[in-house]
């Protein structure tokens, strides 16, 4: 049967209705975000920077070095989901990756911000590749069961709104947290070279504490998963050496082939992903050449975070009336006009900006907890027909997903600024950019990201999974 038929098959009525999350379970899952949010806040805002303006590195050549990187991670992502999956089969929980990543990590994230500026802007961007690298392996060796778990702690359509609804707010605050507090830590120190330094290290503790409290509700989510009889597709890909890695990577292209809701879900997620990375990369160049402050990076991510924390509930409640995929496109909608309407700083640069920014927030908490609410729907749609225990290897997929978007959100803007002749420089020069430059920066963030999510929106027109196909 087609993903599509089985869609639309009446559910089988079961014997009792599912019970409610415990608030705690709620929580210690949410600060996981506090971790998530970090890693995919900062580096995002500050990699390419601190590339082309704290080690003179060219912009194309920044670009590059984040851009590889990321294709690293798209490529052990899906490999990471199936042995998540192994791990659940074999040991009952998939704690185990999580707790690796979450003790790697800080001490990857600071060396990553670690460059010493003598070494050159070559040695400087191998330096930030092979951190970075494997920084995001760690990260990923967390990200990819953290995501899956959802699915399994529990199964009603609702609760899974609830479940994500909570961890948008952890998110949300997050962002603002490392938004604003990230680059007010670099500035602590009077010196760009010690104070990245610093937020490197506050900033990677924090992620990592976030991580390590999210581990603990694994087990919880392990009792109901192993409870299941059905084989899952990691017992039938444990080989070892390159057969075993095919098969991780057949797991996951089956996945995609065989559900068309996933698919769907996952394109809109990739190009909105695109979309907010190139914004998140460009906002520090629109503090500095448009706004003419670097420190009004702040008040952007306060602009866009301060509205986004009082918005995700509403979502959520919003979602429950009228459905999550509605309620989606509705907040992809809002958030495209209003990055289209910063393009009018072309011709007038000035704190106006806050303000279109604001409703973007706004919509930007929808597109975060929504699409992640419908993943576990889609995963357990599947499940109905192939076999429960595959939830790791849709998270590989949707992570790898995530990241190319994100990945070329920043390669975009390198592109950009390659085009349009933007000047790199070390911490010590001053520069005075072209004024093609800096109108590539304003239509970076805000013609181009509203022009993906618009495609987006198109993509999504083909997820038709709705509460009635998913009913237990």
């Amino acid at each position: 049967m087609s993903s599509d038929a089985a869609a639309h098959t009446a559910p089988e009525p079961t014997a009792s209705a599912p019970s409610r999350l415990p608030a705690s379970t709620v929580w210690r899952y949410a600060a996981g975000s506090l971790g998530t949010g970090g890693f995919a806040t900062l580096p995002g805002l500050v990699l390419t920077y601190y590339l082309t303006d704290s080690l003179g590195v060219a912009a194309l050549a920044a670009g590059a070095v984040i851009t590889v990187a990321k294709i690293w991670d798209v490529v052990i992502d899906p490999v990471i989901g199936a042995l998540t999956d192994r791990d659940l089969a074999r040991h009952g929980s998939r704690r185990r990756l999580m707790l690796v990543g979450a003790l790697a990590l800080p001490v990857l994230f600071a060396l990553t911000f670690a460059v010493p500026p003598a070494l050159g802007p070559v040695i400087g961007a191998l330096w930030v590749l092979i951190a970075f690298t494997a920084t995001a392996t760690a990260f990923s060796l967390f990200q990819v069961p953290y995501i899956a778990l959802p699915a399994e702690l529990t199964p009603d359509y609702d609760e899974r709104t609830r479940l994500l609804t909570w961890r948008v707010v952890v998110l949300t605050f997050a962002i603002l947290l490392f938004g604003a507090g990230g680059p007010a830590l670099r500035r602590t120190t009077g010196d760009p070279v010690t104070g990245y330094l610093v937020m490197g290290v506050v900033a990677g503790v924090v992620i990592a504490l976030g991580m390590l409290v999210a581990t603990t509700i694994a087990r919880r989510a392990a009792s109901a998963a192993t409870a299941r009889p059905t084989p899952t597709s990691a017992e039938t890909a444990t080989g070892g050496g390159a057969a075993g890695v095919r098969a991780h990577y057949a797991a996951g292209i089956a996945a995609l082939r065989r559900s068309i809701p996933f698919r769907a879900l996952l394109g809109t997620f990739v190009l909105q992903a695109l979309a907010t990375g190139l914004m998140l990369a460009g906002a520090q160049y629109v503090a500095t050449w448009v706004l003419r402050s670097e420190a009004a990076v702040e008040l952007l991510f306060v602009a866009l975070i301060a509205p986004a924390l009082l918005a995700a509930p509403a979502w959520g409640a919003l979602a429950r009336r009228i459905g999550k995929e509605r309620a989606f496109a509705i907040s992809s909608t809002v958030f495209a006009l209003a990055a289209l309407s910063i393009v009018a700083a072309l011709w007038a640069p000035g704190e106006w900006v806050y303000v279109p920014v604001g409703v973007a927030g706004i919509a930007y908490a929808g597109m975060q907890s929504l699409p992640m609410a419908m993943l576990p729907d889609v995963i357990s749609h599947d499940e109905r027909a192939h076999g429960a225990g595959t939830a790791g290897t849709f998270s590989g997929v949707w992570t790898a997903g995530e990241t190319i978007g994100f990945a070329f959100g920043a390669t975009t803007l390198s592109i950009v600024l390659a085009v349009t002749g933007y000047i790199s420089s070390t911490a010590a020069d001053t520069v005075v950019q072209p004024q093609a430059a800096v109108d590539g920066i304003v239509l970076s963030f805000s013609v181009v990201p509203a022009v993906l999510v618009t495609l987006s929106l198109v993509v999504l027109s083909r997820y038709r999974l709705r509460r009635e196909h998913l009913s237990a």
